[in-house]
């Protein structure tokens, strides 16, 4: 079947083939957080991006095929509910943003701009993006036979980057990373998937920058 990127809490996952990486979208409750696992295809190596709620669901989706890492893509709870229980049962090394790492309920091992966290034989490369929160980050995978993918928790949506609570500092630092780091460095083809809600590339939204910029959210 067609990927869509479409799920909602209860709903089915949706699954996504690539040559060298299946992504699997599942949404969970009660705030419609995304969680995405990836799975290498030559090694069966997975990694979670943030477990954000409903553990058991969450761990049934992992299965038996282990889990190597969890990353946070942002200190903010609805990303990362689960995450206790989630490590506690796969003994998953846990990532996030350095600047975000005090804001979680565990320790976990700090990301900065060009890390590479590795899934199995793939690669994904660490983003920071300032503004929803301190030590936010997006992570990218360049499919050598596809399209960049890339994960954006909280910072970029279909229609508009994060919310920065109308913080004028913050909302520029945002807008900022996301036009010169994403935007700047990314073909029009790049599919992103957010932490909440469906999915998009970077040239269906490109155009709506400038708007983006002058509402000032």
């Amino acid at each position: 079947m067609t990927y869509t990127g479409d799920v909602t809490p209860g709903g089915t996952p949706d699954v996504r083939d690539l040559d060298r990486l299946t992504i699997t979208k599942v949404s969970v409750g009660p705030m419609d957080n995304n969680a995405y696992l990836l799975r290498c295809r030559e090694t069966g190596e997975q990694l979670l991006i943030d477990a954000a709620n409903e553990a058991p669901r969450l761990l049934e989706l992992i299965g038996d095929g282990g889990l190597a890492t969890v990353v946070t893509t942002h200190q903010h709870m609805d990303h990362w509910v689960a995450l206790e229980e989630v490590v506690a049962k796969t003994g998953a090394r846990p990532l996030v943003g350095a600047e975000d790492a005090e804001g979680l309920p565990i320790d976990a091992a700090p990301l900065r701009e060009g890390d590479t966290v590795p899934v199995g034989a793939c690669a994904l490369e660490v983003i920071h993006l300032r503004g929803h929160t301190p030590g936010s980050i997006a992570l990218l995978y360049r499919d050598p036979s596809g399209v960049p993918h890339l994960w954006t928790g909280d910072s970029l949506f279909p229609g508009g980057v994060g919310n920065t609570n109308q913080d004028p500092e913050r909302f520029g630092q945002l807008l900022d990373d996301v036009e010169n780091k994403l935007f700047d460095r990314l073909p029009d083809e790049t599919w992103f998937y957010p932490g909440h809600g469906k999915d998009s590339t970077l040239g269906a939204e490109r155009p709506a920058l400038p708007q983006w910029r002058a509402r000032g959210w």
